[in-house]
């Protein structure tokens, strides 16, 4: 066992990353689960689908907008495994709710549970970045973080391929039984009392969050590295948002080729999440991380290439086996994977970096800061893809978007590695 795995042993890591890896397990078959029930099942026209993927992707990021100041003095002035238990229990009723609207095929149920559970998840992304610096060693934070993010996007390829195979009613059972798991395990979760006493918490979300995102991004290293993790998130929002569509509209292809994509995104993280701890040999360091966003960005522009000179689909959406035997899926299969491998290898020391230079007392907020700004890119990269579609650009065109931000992304990774490696 390597040294990174060695920490799935150790009860002050393993109960917070399975509880991690159930909570993004569950927010991913909920939201394929719905995803593919509205643009399979409900919707029949590609602008309504590809403005209803970009609507529900902004919906979910914009609780981390709002709340997510909130949530990093909560971290850092309660106890975080407290903290986590109340989250969890908060999931079960979100997941009523949800559950509710996929067998009744209601979309506002669905929208406002999927809204929820971005509340859920802003409450408890300041706590598994910040908790690992006060549970491990400093040459164990690298790889924590590494895990923490590989069993995330494989989670997400589980949650991803369950959503997309299973019936909305059997899905609906799921969500439940999933929300009960992650709240056992989260009740195993050892003590993470604060490590400072805190005068109190600012429940003025936008002059906290105004505050909070001014303190953290004086601080120029705290800066690049924020925004160069913006870049990524606002990419990958773009990315998310587009698959079912892409796939749909350009491919031609069904749902099976859809979860495919998203399951080969996943896998695709959760590779370059690991390997770059063995790259950097558990050192805190960005020097990886301009060429990674480089790479991404030139297996960007091969997927818009084959997308863009791809066949105009005509007859029924073909399954997987017909997708796998067309020319050029390969070449699609391989972009995508070399745009995830790449992008876990880019944002992963920008995570740790983030929570080994500030003082532990301050790791949620400065988390908490990063993820205001990562939303805020999030949700205005889904309402430019929302306006782009509106105006007619395609689905294939978007994706030069993506190519360009990474361009962006490799210079502020620059930066960052000369100012501070």
């Amino acid at each position: 066992m390597t040294p990174s795995f060695r920490l799935l042993a150790k009860r002050r890591f393993l109960p917070l990353f399975v509880t991690q890896f159930l909570g993004a397990f569950n927010d991913n078959l909920f939201r394929t689960a719905m995803i593919m029930l509205v643009i399979y099942r409900i919707y029949n026209d590609p602008a309504q689908e590809a403005a209803f993927s970009a609507v529900a992707g902004g919906l979910f990021i914009l609780p981390f907008f709002l709340f997510s100041a909130l949530a990093g003095q909560l971290a850092d002035c309660h106890d975080k495994a407290r903290i986590i238990r109340i989250v969890k229990t908060a999931e079960i009723a979100i997941m009523i709710v949800g559950a509710a609207g996929l067998v009744l095929h209601n979309i506002p149920l669905m929208l406002l549970a999927l809204l929820s559970m971005g509340a859920h998840s802003t409450f408890f992304g300041p706590i598994k970045y910040a908790i690992l610096p006060q549970h491990l060693q400093e040459d164990q934070v690298l790889p924590g973080t590494g895990l923490v993010e590989a069993g995330t996007y494989i989670a997400i390829l589980a949650g991803t391929i369950v959503g997309g195979i299973v019936t909305a009613e059997h899905a609906a059972v799921g969500v439940l039984i999933v929300a009960c798991i992650g709240w056992l395990s989260g009740r195993q979760v050892p003590p993470a009392p604060p490590l400072v006493q805190d005068a109190g918490v600012d429940f003025h979300i936008v002059r906290s969050s105004i505050k909070l995102v001014s303190d953290t991004m004086h601080v120029r290293r705290l800066f690049l590295a924020i925004l160069a993790i913006s870049f990524f998130w606002a990419q990958g929002a773009i990315l998310a948002a587009q698959f079912p569509p892409l796939v749909k509209n350009v491919l031609g292809s069904d749902q099976s080729v859809a979860t495919l994509f998203l399951a080969v995104f996943s896998v695709g993280v959760a590779i370059g999440s690991v390997a770059v701890n063995r790259i950097l040999s558990g050192a805190v360091s960005a020097r990886c991380s301009p060429i990674a966003a480089l790479v991404m960005g030139a297996f960007v522009c091969d997927l818009w290439w084959t997308a863009h000179y791809w066949p105009a689909p005509s007859g029924p959406l073909v399954e997987l086996s017909g997708f796998l035997s067309l020319p050029g899926a390969y070449r699609v299969l391989i972009d995508l994977l070399g745009i995830a491998i790449a992008g876990g290898m880019f944002v992963v020391p920008l995570y740790a970096f983030l929570t080994t230079t500030v003082a532990k007392s301050q790791t949620a907020r400065t988390v908490a800061a990063n993820n205001i700004v990562n939303s805020g890119a999030m949700v205005g990269a889904t309402l430019l893809l929302a306006g782009l579609v509106h105006v007619g650009v395609s689905v294939a065109e978007t994706l030069l978007m993506v190519a360009v931000a990474s361009i962006g992304a490799a210079y502020l990774a620059w930066l960052l590695h000369k100012a501070c490696d």
